[in-house]
C-alpha cells in the first residue's frame, strides 16, 4: 500500500499591502521567515534527512529569481544537503507546490518535504528585453508585477490577452453577476476577515516579521495588514476599473500583497520518527484548463476532477476555501459548482479580497487556513480551489487527523 501524505505543521507570515509593512523585506529573505519558525518550532527533526523543499512563486524576475525555494532554504539555515525547487503555476503555484510534494510522498521517492509559496508583489521589478537587432533603438519594458508582458501576438490572435479583471468582466456578463451581488460578497469577505482577526484564528497561523530600523528597535509585523472596515456604500462608490459600464472595482476584487507560507508535509512513519502530529491528509489533487478569457472559472472542472478522482463529492465538504480574485470570479465559481452565496462554509474566516493575494503564496494560506479551520470546528474534509491566469483551475481536498 503507498504511503499517506500528510500535513504536520504550516506557518505564514502576515500578508502586507502593496508598498506596505512587508516592502523592505527581498523576497528570498521572505520566503525563509516561515521555512525557519517551521525548523525552530520543530527541533526534533534531523533536517539532514529532509527529502526537497518546493515552493511556489508566480514572478521569478526579481529577488525571487534564481530558484528562491533553493536561496529560502539556505537562508533559513536548512543544511546545504538539502535540495530545493521553485514552481510556477501562477496564482495556483503554492496549492500547486503541495500536491506537488503529496505526489513525491505517496510515490514513496519522499519522506518529509517543507511546501509553500512565496511573493513580494511590492518588489516585482520592471523587465525589459534586449535588442532583436544590432543597434536597435527600440525595446519593450514592461511592470512585472502581474499580468501579461512581452505577449506573442499569436497568442494574442488566437485566445487574447484579457487582463486579469478583463477576464472577470466576462465572468460577470456570462453569469449575469451584477455589481451589487459582487459588493455584497466583497462586504461579506471584509466582514468576516475582521472578525476572524478579532478572534485570534489569523494570530495562530502567523509568524511575526521583524523589519529593521535604523538607530531603533525593529518593527514587528505580526498582523494581517489588508483587511480594512468598509461598508456597502463605500464599496457601491468605487469607480470600475476597466470601462465606464464595467462591474470589477478596486473593493470587489482581490489585493496586490506580499507574503509566505510554508508547511511540513510527511508521510506517517516519517511523523512518527520525528516526532510529528498529522493534522491533516492531502487526500488528491487536480488541475484543469479552462478558455483563458474565462480563466476564472478553472476551479470548477479542477474540483469536478478531484471528485471524480476521490469519489468525494460537493456535498462532504465541511470547509471550502476559494481563492477571491474577484468577487465575480468566485460568485461563478460558487454558481458552478451548486454552492450558495450564504453558504457558511464557504471563506468564513475571510479571502482574497479581504486577506490580499501574494500570488504564489495563496495556495499555501489557503490549505493553513482550510486545516485551521477543520481543527476548529472538528469537521472531516475541506476543499482548496483557485483560478490561474492563461485559463487554469487547481483543486486539493484535504482530511482532518
Amino acid at each position: 500500500m503507498n504511503p499517506e501524505a500528510f500535513v504536520c505543521d504550516a506557518i505564514r507570515t502576515p500578508i502586507g499591502r502593496y508598498g506596505g509593512a512587508l516592502a523592505k523585506v527581498r523576497t528570498d529573505d521572505l520566503a525563509a521567515i516561515p521555512i525557519r519558525t517551521l525548523m525552530q518550532r520543530n527541533p526534533n527533526i534531523d533536517w539532514e534527512q529532509m527529502s526537497d523543499v518546493i515552493l511556489g512563486c508566480a514572478n521569478q524576475a526579481g529577488e525571487d529569481n534564481r530558484n528562491v525555494a533553493r536561496m529560502a532554504s539556505l537562508l533559513a539555515g536548512m543544511p546545504s544537503s538539502v535540495a530545493g525547487v521553485t514552481i510556477n503555476r501562477l496564482c495556483g503555484s503554492g496549492l500547486d507546490a503541495i500536491g506537488t510534494a503529496a505526489r513525491a510522498i505517496k510515490s514513496g521517492e519522499a519522506q518529509l518535504i517543507i511546501a509553500g509559496g512565496v511573493e513580494s508583489m511590492t518588489r516585482a521589478p520592471y523587465v525589459m528585453l534586449k535588442s532583436e537587432t544590432p543597434f536597435a533603438r527600440s525595446n519593450s519594458f514592461f511592470d512585472s508585477t502581474i499580468g501579461w508582458r512581452f505577449v506573442n501576438n499569436d497568442m494574442k490572435d488566437k485566445y487574447g490577452i484579457d487582463s486579469m479583471p478583463e477576464t472577470a468582466e466576462n465572468l460577470a456578463v456570462q453569469f449575469k453577476i451584477p455589481r451589487e451581488e459582487q459588493d455584497r460578497w466583497a462586504l461579506r469577505s471584509q466582514l468576516c476577515a475582521l472578525a476572524a482577526q478579532a478572534d485570534g484564528h489569523h494570530a495562530r497561523e502567523i509568524t511575526p516579521v521583524l523589519i529593521p530600523q535604523k538607530g531603533a528597535n525593529p518593527i514587528s509585523v505580526d498582523a494581517d495588514e489588508h483587511p480594512r472596515h468598509t461598508s456597502l456604500e463605500i464599496l457601491s462608490s468605487l469607480g470600475p476599473i476597466t470601462h465606464s459600464q464595467g462591474t470589477i472595482t478596486a473593493g470587489n476584487a482581490s489585493g496586490i500583497n506580499d507574503g509566505a507560507c510554508a508547511l511540513l508535509v510527511t508521510n506517517e512513519k516519517s511523523a512518527i520518527n520525528n516526532g510529528l502530529t498529522p493534522r491533516a491528509r492531502i487526500v488528491a489533487m487536480a488541475v484543469a484548463g479552462v478558455e483563458p478569457r474565462f480563466m476564472g472559472i478553472g476551479p470548477v472542472p479542477a474540483s469536478e476532477k478531484v471528485f471524480a478522482l476521490t469519489g468525494l463529492k460537493m456535498s462532504q465538504m465541511d470547509v471550502v476555501e476559494i481563492n477571491e480574485a474577484f468577487a465575480a470570479q468566485t460568485l461563478a465559481v460558487m454558481r458552478g459548482l451548486g454552492l450558495e452565496n450564504d453558504d457558511p462554509k464557504i471563506n468564513s474566516w475571510g479571502g482574497g479580497i479581504a486577506l490580499g493575494h501574494p500570488l504564489g503564496a495563496s495556495g499555501a494560506r489557503l490549505v493553513t487556513t482550510a486545516i485551521n479551520r477543520l481543527h476548529y470546528s472538528q469537521k472531516r474534509f475541506a476543499l482548496c480551489t483557485m483560478c490561474i491566469g492563461v485559463g487554469q483551475g487547481i483543486s486539493v481536498i484535504l482530511e482532518r487527523v
